[in-house]
């Protein structure tokens, strides 16, 4: 194991696809409907009556009831007061063992003191904005760019959407070329140009709804762990105006849930090369996750930008971010340069970089490098993993766990390992239906998991921190065991 990493030892991705393939094809397993509506009743009705009261009022003044996606789940959000290390606490009083982390940025867990002293202090001081600028605007620069060899200059925006949105304007003015390749169930953002292939590769843009069809016309997408698809569309484009930008998550769509051969990045960086296209690694998740040096450095790639994310604030708003090469950087420089006749990219964001995130991102970065939290969250990931393989064998399921660190996938009835196949038209609608069905079950084991105090993304992924120990670890596996000796054959 390379201890600067969090990945003690990389996926076998072709045998995990080898399992999602006979999971996709099994019945449905999943929490039996006695056990549902036992835990909607008894946890859901009558232990958390001030998050159903408070939910239900903010259905007039919120659609759905909540801002987030990840806030939702069945049969409906619990709303949370208290975030402390490995924990989530809820209004109505009880304790859950947070898995899903804000969605992967907090490495160190959640609300760690060493940096939210430093946040109380800039408050006191100086606010947490001015418009102009701040030391630790160039103290998170410096930090960053130290840390990713690959990146030699870096800009924050507010999320990990703006800052793939400014990707791809930078790769169109660095190359003179129009056509965007991304892998197909990747999410890079809800920009208009890139809600392309989401969710499940072939995907196109039916997932995309309120965009319209020609605002895909540069973008592409090609099959996961497919060099020869990458290969064709890029020849394809050179009949075409060429590629400016690949765009990638380097441990595979949607955080890794259908896993990359672990020689696949080297591969698309050296077809980049050879089409003279710019390699954009999506680190949103992955960056000072899975190391200090990022996905990138476990990978042994160099990308011309790399987008970040999530830890960059250290769970603060104004997560995201873009580096790179000085020689692409150059087209986000700020303000009005003299001297300098190349087109600026246009980007913004009155937010971005605020005190307030740069001052967060620069010490979780700090106490992330010096208390080793990488490493010590894919510990405790690996831990969660293997325990709960062992629990889907003592419990017969055809569930699939696996992970890449500290990013830990649950797989019970494999709804992001459909794929569309626009050469089998006909198979569309079963492959649409059964997504749909298989969500509803994810969500149904959500609210289990939830009843049980584990907080998940989905009821699918988790993410562990440097602030679980071994204790907390095998504590949550007897709640997934409580749940898992539940489960039962679904019938349609």
């Amino acid at each position: 194991m390379d201890t600067r990493f969090a990945i003690s030892t990389y996926p076998d991705a072709a045998e995990i696809s080898k399992k999602l393939d006979a999971l996709i094809k099994s019945p449905i397993y999943s929490i039996s409907r006695e056990a549902l509506s036992h835990y909607e009743r008894t946890y859901f009705d009558e232990s958390c009556p001030l998050s159903k009261t408070m939910i239900g009022e903010a259905k007039h003044y919120i659609p759905g009831g909540v801002q987030h996606n990840l806030a939702f789940n069945h049969p409906f959000p619990l709303v949370m007061k208290k975030a402390e290390g490995a924990y989530l606490y809820d209004i109505d009083g009880h304790r859950y063992f947070d898995f899903l982390q804000a969605g992967g940025p907090t490495v160190l867990g959640s609300n760690p003191p060493s940096v939210r002293e430093k946040v109380v202090e800039l408050l006191q001081d100086g606010g947490p904005s001015t418009g102009l600028f701040h030391e630790y605007e160039y103290k998170l620069a410096k930090k960053v760019c130290e840390s990713i060899p690959s990146v030699e200059m870096f800009r924050m925006f507010n999320s990990g959407s703006e800052a793939c949105m400014a990707a791809i304007r930078v790769a169109r003015l660095a190359t003179g070329r129009k056509n965007i390749i991304k892998m197909g169930g990747a999410y890079h953002g809800w920009s208009d140009q890139l809600a392309y292939g989401i969710r499940l590769p072939g995907t196109k843009g039916i997932q995309a709804h309120g965009v319209p069809s020609y605002l895909f016309k540069h973008t592409q997408e090609f099959f996961p762990n497919n060099l020869d698809a990458l290969e064709r569309t890029l020849r394809l484009n050179k009949l075409r105006g060429g590629t400016a930008a690949v765009f990638i998550e380097p441990v595979g769509p949607e955080s890794g849930t259908r896993p990359l051969d672990k020689n696949f990045n080297k591969e698309v960086e050296r077809l980049c090369h050879a089409y003279h296209a710019l390699l954009v690694f999506d680190e949103v998740v992955t960056g000072f996750r899975i190391g200090m040096a990022g996905a990138q450095g476990y990978f042994g790639v160099s990308p011309d930008l790399t987008v970040f994310g999530k830890v960059i604030a250290g769970g603060y708003p104004g997560a995201g971010g873009l580096g790179g090469k000085q020689d692409y950087m150059k087209y986000l420089a700020a303000g009005i340069q003299t001297g300098d006749k190349i087109h600026k990219a246009l980007v913004g964001g009155t937010m971005a970089a605020t005190p307030l995130s740069c001052i967060a991102g620069y010490y979780t970065l700090e106490e992330i490098e010096k208390s080793n939290a990488c490493q010590r969250a894919g510990l405790m990931g690996d831990r969660l993993t293997k325990g709960l393989q062992s629990l889907i064998e003592k419990h017969s399921l055809p569930f699939v766990a696996f992970n890449q660190g500290s990013i830990c996938h649950l797989e019970t009835v494999g709804t992001m390992h459909f794929s569309v196949n626009w050469k089998k038209p006909w198979t569309i609608p079963h492959v649409i239906a059964e997504t749909s069905k298989r969500k509803k079950e994810m969500e149904y084991m959500g609210a289990a998991y939830m009843a049980e105090g584990l907080v998940t993304l989905a009821g699918s992924r988790l993410y562990t921190s440097a602030a679980y120990t071994e204790e907390m670890i095998d504590e949550s596996l007897k709640a997934f065991n409580r749940v898992f000796s539940q489960i039962e054959c679904i019938k349609d």
